[in-house]
């Protein structure tokens, strides 16, 4: 479905702002599909992402939905962008380093100590890896490239406005995480996290759903990640 401006941003006004502390994650009784319709999402929109370390207004905007059931955690991004920089790529390729994109950062149990990184271009070329941190403010980390999260879907659609992606994370696939403490959700379990854009258009911005106080370690600071609520 392509959304009309009108709907779009009427939807815009119901939703949380920015900077909340606690992101609520709706559950869906709804069968969400992997193609870039968001026509099954009743979940109101959240956003819009702002510069991540100084809360300034972005260049283009960036609305993030977030979903789940008892078997998945579904996330959708639609981004406004006139000058889309990417293409199809092999799986795994360090896209973050050239193409426009989401991503999603996930910490489960919340210790801050290790977290999954899912970054998904406007071509659906998507990554998925464990980052764990090797300092107590996690100033550094080990990246395992070779983190796999089974049966992760993603797909990304060009629209006339910018590009839209959809994803899906099955909660089966976070169980064998190792100090991973991982427990699948229910009504009130909160899971840290963060959603973030790179837009590499007319000028490179680093965007996040919820903003950090803190300037130096970019958009690796699970101390200051924002809190994922699983709700009715």
């Amino acid at each position: 479905m392509r959304l009309t401006t009108i709907v779009f941003y009427l939807i815009i006004m119901f939703s949380k702002v920015a900077n909340a502390q606690t992101i609520p994650v709706h559950k869906t009784n709804e069968k969400i599909n992997i193609d870039g319709d968001l026509s099954e999402w009743k979940t109101p929109f959240l956003g819009p992402f702002v510069i991540h370390n100084t809360e300034e207004k972005a260049t283009q905007k960036t609305f993030v939905l977030l979903s789940w059931n008892n078997e998945n955690l579904y996330i959708a991004y639609n981004c406004t962008d006139s000058k889309i920089i990417g293409a199809p790529q092999n799986k795994d390729s360090q896209i973050f380093n050239t193409d426009d994109l989401v991503e999603i950062f996930l910490d489960p149990d919340g210790d801050s100590q290790n977290y999954i990184e899912i970054g998904v271009n406007a071509f659906s070329t998507n990554y998925d890896l464990l980052l764990k941190c090797i300092s107590p403010e996690c100033g550094g980390w080990n990246t395992a490239m070779d983190f796999d999260i089974k049966g992760l879907e993603s797909v990304s659609k060009i629209t006339s406005e910018g590009y839209i992606v959809e994803i899906k994370i099955p909660f089966s696939s976070l169980e064998k995480i190792k100090n991973g403490s991982f427990q699948k959700p229910k009504i009130g379990t909160k899971w840290k996290g963060n959603a973030f854009r790179i837009d590499y258009g007319n000028t490179t911005e680093y965007l996040a759903l919820q903003p950090y106080k803190s300037l130096i370690f970019g958009f690796h600071q699970p101390q200051e990640f924002a809190v994922f609520e699983f709700m009715e």
